[in-house]
């Protein structure tokens, strides 16, 4: 995973596979290849049609198709590129169903995202509430920062056109993160629904990943986007966030950080039994002995 490209995003095409290649066709049949295994996430924008060839292609290399609103602003539905794993799914529940263990979780979030130790004896929901507050005011210092000028973080999903553009383009970047960080959770073997922070949402352990590394990466970006007001901000967010992930090498952290900030909760993951569903993205067997490289 930490290798591949981060995205791709395509727009009005048929895509399909030809010739054992994952290809995209345009309306005057030119194709145009996409290296499907190398790529973490595909986005799939409004006039964009997908064959079951293609997505089993995309299913069989662990690459996660994502249906999204124009731009990118709008998350539709994703296809599961393997699924979870039975032993760290076992894990994520046992941690995120007992409340000793999840507030430890919770507590190395915190501690994580703002660089300091939670405050002692506060709840999960009293963490949620100053994490709330700190976030508002990141906000403000960022769009000061940036010379933005910025109310509040506010949005409709349905008039997204609606919305200014320090908001669009948040909403563009933040979508790029929620890919990428949903293609390496599942690819992990865990599930994005069983949150510890946002709970009650088919995503919630992505939200909690995704905010673990928000602010140092695509809110500063979709600020300095906006500052140019520029004609097309969601399409220059979403550049950028490719650009971005490529040269923090994001995909790279962002497994590791799942296993360190489950790992506050101080239990073993149980087995894997051996009937259970492989990772997405196996690690390639070497045919060298232990210590060697190969290619």
């Amino acid at each position: 995973m930490k290798d591949r490209v981060s995205m791709v995003f395509i727009q009005y095409g048929q895509i399909d596979v030809q010739d054992g290649a994952f290809v995209v066709i345009d309306q005057n049949g030119v194709r145009m290849h996409i290296p499907v295994g190398s790529v973490a996430c595909i986005m799939l924008e409004p006039g964009t049609r997908v064959s079951h060839a293609a997505v089993h292609l995309a299913s069989t290399v662990g690459t996660l198709l994502v249906w999204v609103g124009e731009s990118g602003v709008r998350l539709y539905a994703s296809g599961q590129p393997g699924g979870a794993r039975a032993d760290r799914l076992l894990y994520q529940a046992k941690l995120a169903l007992d409340d000793d263990l999840r507030l430890k979780v919770v507590r190395k979030m915190y501690e994580f995202r703002f660089g300091e130790p939670a405050p002692q004896r506060r709840s999960v929901e009293q963490l949620r509430g100053i994490e709330g507050v700190r976030v508002r005011e990141t906000y403000k210092l960022l769009a000061q920062q940036y010379k933005v000028n910025w109310r509040a973080r506010n949005y409709d999903r349905h008039q997204w056109d609606a919305a200014d553009i320090p908001n669009r383009c948040l909403s563009a970047a933040t979508s790029c993160l929620y890919g990428i960080t949903e293609a390496a959770v599942l690819a992990a073997g865990y599930a994005p629904a069983v949150g510890f922070i946002h709970t009650g949402k088919p995503l919630s352990f992505v939200y909690d990943i995704a905010d673990l590394f928000k602010f140092e990466t695509v809110v500063p970006l979709a600020f300095r986007v906006a500052a140019k007001s520029p004609p097309q901000p969601e399409r220059e967010v979403r550049v950028a966030c490719r650009d971005l992930f490529r040269s923090s090498k994001l995909l790279g952290r962002i497994i590791p950080t799942i296993e360190e900030i489950l790992a506050a909760g101080e239990i073993q993951p149980p087995e894997a039994p051996p009937e259970s569903v492989p990772p997405a993205i196996p690690n390639a067997e070497s045919i060298g002995d232990a210590g060697h490289r190969t290619q």
